[in-house]
């Protein structure tokens, strides 16, 4: 059942095959030495240097992207609230000051599809639609460059 707080938050998921088996498309997302290749939009970057993944609940992470044209930098950070090995990765995601409690929560589930796993993202408590060239296409580029970086 949905509570009217729940109901009321802004939402949308994101779906995306990638040809990996699922422990390999695990070990992208909890793998500094592999997220970098892929967490983050077109024209950005992630250098290793500033990725921190304490993937265990109640765990904190933090990583920089940077804009390869302009050098702005995009500080990020969140905590881990559950952590289902090679299933299920739940986290807070905002800005370092922000507050955990107030931040938006994104799930990733990881489903075996064949040769391949569904990668299923679930963004609550912010606004995203395709062309919004923000939250929603960061994250469909950031799922496209996950794609890229584990075809065989």
């Amino acid at each position: 059942m949905t509570s009217p707080e729940t109901a009321a938050q802004p939402e949308f998921t994101l779906r995306r095959n990638v040809t990996a088996p699922r422990d390999r498309v695990w070990r992208a997302w909890t793998d500094p030495a592999e997220l970098t290749h892929w967490h983050h939009p077109a024209k950005v970057s992630t250098p290793l240097d500033t990725i921190v993944l304490d993937v265990r609940e109640s765990g904190a992470y933090h990583y920089t992207m940077v804009n390869d044209e302009n050098g702005d930098e995009y500080p990020t950070a969140g905590t881990y609230l559950l952590v289902d090995e090679g299933k299920r990765l739940v986290f807070t995601w905002g800005l370092p000051e922000d507050d955990p409690a107030e931040s938006p929560v994104v799930s990733v589930d990881l489903a075996p599809s064949g040769d391949a796993t569904e990668v299923i993202l679930h963004v609550r408590g912010i606004a995203g639609e395709p062309g919004d060239d923000n939250v929603y296409d960061g994250w469909t580029e950031a799922l496209e460059n996950l794609a890229a970086h584990l075809e065989p």
